[in-house]
């Protein structure tokens, strides 16, 4: 679909029917939404790295997992610091700017994101969930202490160490075969006990149950559900509509019929 076809505009009119008069919102974000930033969105830890074997000859599901981590941390944090490059100088764009603009008509406006750019967080949306974690953070492993960096450009030696215990560091982001933060988990479980009047899926294929499971579950309430993606997805024939678009031509338009 696209912002030429006349259809698109129908779409928009659609969409902010649908939205208004909800007090309780839940956008849920992918990669898509951050393509237009620059960044990937393929394979990886948040979708950021684009080969499915790394140049040590393993599977990047597997060289960035926390196994990996735990028993080679040198080779994990090669593809961390590699993912990270690819991201180094990319910002939010109008589609984050857009959703942090939307927040401002309702009551509630919960941002769920599986993306670790931290992008929803720097356009200015105040309830945001990293439930694959922020890739800008370090913590230690060992006593605990957390820092935050701009990026990972004065991080040369691997893995990197903790200058309060020297135990080494790792971003707080989600590897392959770890489990998702218990705050974010429970975060997001408290979102969806208090009710939502409207489901946004944006840019992401919800392949994990987690990301899917809203879309059901404002579809078994009743609740207006809405998709904005180019491609198909899990959930694209549960929604109430699908927009087949990128989030960056979507959003702003939604968000300026939806201003006051």
């Amino acid at each position: 679909m696209s912002p030429t076809d006349p259809s698109f505009e129908q779409s928009l009119d659609r969409a902010a029917a649908l939205l208004r008069g909800a007090r309780r919102v839940l956008a849920i974000t992918g990669a898509g939404i951050s393509a237009d930033s620059g960044l990937p969105t393929y394979r990886g830890v948040g979708g950021l790295y684009e080969d499915a074997a790394t140049e040590d000859g393993l599977p990047i599901e597997e060289a960035l997992s926390g196994s990996m981590f735990r028993r080679r941390p040198e080779i994990c944090w090669k593809y961390i610091h590699q993912l990270e490059r690819n991201c180094r100088g990319a910002r939010h764009n109008a589609a984050h700017d857009a959703l942090a603009a939307l927040q401002q008509g309702f009551a509630q406006f919960t941002v769920l994101t599986q993306n670790i750019d931290g992008f929803h967080v720097d356009a200015g949306s105040a309830d945001v969930i990293e439930i694959h974690g922020n890739l800008r953070e370090l913590y230690c492993v060992q006593c605990g202490a957390s820092r935050g960096v701009p990026d990972f450009s004065a991080v040369e030696n691997l893995p990197p160490r903790c200058g309060r215990c020297g135990g080494i560091e790792r971003p707080r982001v989600v590897l392959f075969d770890e489990m998702l933060p218990e705050a974010a988990l429970r975060r997001l479980q408290d979102v969806l006990e208090q009710g939502v009047d409207a489901v946004l899926s944006i840019g992401t294929t919800s392949v994990f149950p987690y990301i899917a499971a809203p879309v059901l579950m404002a579809r078994r309430h009743g609740a207006p559900s809405i998709e904005i993606n180019p491609g198909r997805s899990e959930v694209s024939e549960l929604v109430d509509l699908r927009l087949r678009a990128r989030a960056i031509d979507v959003l702003p338009a939604l968000a300026a019929r939806l201003s006051p």
